[in-house]
């Protein structure tokens, strides 16, 4: 039996400590705020609840896989799973609208023929079926095996199989998810449906690479689905777990140093002075946070993926309606902006801003939990956002306020009357979420994905430092939840199995 000392107890560090546990191994978390989840919070106020951090589930499988290898009692008896249906209402810049259902190839094309006219679903369909292909040639290397020592095939190979393209006498093929959307899909709304994708995972589908197809393709094939009482009850799931598997949180504790003894880890030092010895450490934390707890010590271990390019953020707003939620509202609307060019300049461009027109996603949930009754709703509206690293005048909260509002009207075109109903509002900004995650500017991480010279793949989980692990959103597979359980997956069997692990058969 080893002893092992967790940093952070997010989602992704939870799941391997549970799996560890299990494995019998001593694991005791340290995490620096006063509770778990990481990003994953609950915000309460008037009898209003909302999630402030990811709304949606994608592949609850990870989580179903991670509850049935930690115990008889399978996900379904601790949470509520819904899925959502439509998957989406998307609202566009010409006023169209569209909503798709989950999980149903044959009725996205019906939908999107209706909506957009005859052809549209088909060159929608015909391009699953090519993300298809995709998915298929990269989800092991990606998500469910280490990265490999030779990561530099998943960089220079792209995986998805584009359309050969004619222009100007040369026969060109897709090589970023804009390029997918202009030649194959053909319609600036089915592009905006697609890159709106790279957009909510902070990328930029000028640049992301073809293979970010993936993307709408999970969603597509195996649906979205919502937690009833919010995803911050996957948390406290996953953390029951880990407290019935018997591993021990200490909360308010912020390690502020890895031990190394012999030229492996050997434990962590926290911020009054306490040393917790250990064979085996793990640090779901930021990278910068990681690298001031480990002086002098190389992280990055030999042939490593090269160092990650900045992470834009996430501004969400919380409203509390007057008005019981109409029925036949959908969960989740996309509201596209009416300037795309404008906003992917504002948000990645040379001096990343606040965009004057944004993309806002629309979370309206059908959940008694979240409002005091039912002649009130509860509605969280979310868009991407740098981080704020660059400067003073880029993370005034009154800047931040006012995109807020600018969230707000455009929210209005999926909400009619939506102002005249509003009781108050709360906004969370980039600094709320490096308050909760230590990540710098509040930062979120994207998704792992292959091709573009590995700029989209992330570190490993082994380190330069024998004994110390690395896990959730900014190590191997990447940020978002379904990846966060599969790091904490990959690490426990690093650690149980030793380095000849190569993942679930």
């Amino acid at each position: 039996m080893a002893r092992i000392a967790v940093i952070g107890a997010g989602t992704g560090a939870m799941a391997a400590a549970a799996r560890l546990a299990v494995a019998g191994h001593r694991v005791a978390v340290y995490e620096r705020t006063e509770t778990y989840g990481g990003a994953v919070r609950r915000f309460e106020r008037d009898g209003f609840a909302f999630d402030t951090g990811p709304g949606l589930l994608p592949l609850p499988a990870v989580y179903r896989d991670l509850f049935i290898k930690t115990g008889k009692e399978p996900l379904e008896d601790c949470v509520e799973l819904v899925q959502v249906d439509p998957s989406a209402r998307h609202v566009f810049a010409d006023g169209t609208q569209v909503s798709l259902p989950n999980a149903s190839r044959a009725g996205v094309v019906r939908a999107l023929d209706e909506a957009l006219g005859a052809g549209a679903g088909q060159r929608w369909g015909d391009f699953l079926v090519r993300a298809r292909e995709a998915w298929d040639r990269t989800r092991r290397p990606l998500l469910e095996e280490p990265l490999w020592l030779n990561w530099q095939v998943l960089a220079e190979r792209e995986p998805y199989p584009a359309v050969p393209y004619k222009r100007l006498l040369r026969t060109r093929r897709a090589g970023t998810l804009a390029e997918v959307g202009a030649w194959e899909l053909r319609d600036p709304r089915l592009a905006a449906l697609l890159e709106s994708h790279a957009v909510t995972h902070g990328l930029d589908p000028r640049t992301a690479p073809a293979s970010a197809a993936v993307l709408p393709y999970m969603e597509h094939a195996f649906g979205t689905w919502y937690v009833r009482g919010g995803l911050r009850e996957l948390a406290r799931a996953v953390y029951e777990r880990c407290v019935a598997r018997r591993v021990e949180f200490v909360f308010g504790a912020e390690v502020t140093r890895v031990l190394a003894k012999d030229g492996r880890a050997a434990g962590v030092e926290l911020a009054d002075g306490t040393v917790a010895e250990a064979d085996f450490v793990v640090a779901g934390i930021a990278p910068d946070a990681l690298g001031r707890a480990v002086h002098g010590t190389a992280l990055r271990g030999e042939g490593e993926v090269p160092p990650q390019p900045g992470a834009p953020s996430r501004l969400t707003v919380l409203l509390a309606l007057r008005g019981g939620r109409p029925e036949q509202a959908a969960h989740r609307t996309v509201v596209h902006t009416e300037d795309r060019e404008a906003e992917l300049d504002a948000l990645f461009g040379a001096a990343p801003g606040l965009p004057a027109d944004p993309t806002v996603t629309v979370l309206r949930p059908d959940d008694p939990a979240q409002t005091p009754d039912a002649d009130h709703e509860a509605v969280t509206l979310t868009a991407t956002v740098p981080a704020m690293t660059g400067g003073p005048e880029r993370v005034a909260k009154e800047a931040l306020y006012a995109h807020a509002d600018r969230m707000i009207s455009a929210a209005e075109r999926a909400i009619p009357g939506l102002r005249g109903r509003l009781l108050w509002h709360e906004v969370r900004t980039p600094a709320d979420i490096a308050e909760v995650t230590g990540a710098a500017g509040g930062a979120v991480p994207a998704p792992a994905l292959a091709a573009a010279e590995g700029r989209l793949l992330h570190p490993a989980n082994t380190t330069g430092l024998p004994g110390l692990f690395t896990v959730g959103g900014w190590s191997h597979p990447g940020g978002g939840l379904p990846h966060a359980g599969m790091s904490g997956a990959l690490v426990a069997g690093l650690i149980v199995e030793g380095p000849g692990f190569r993942g679930s058969q």
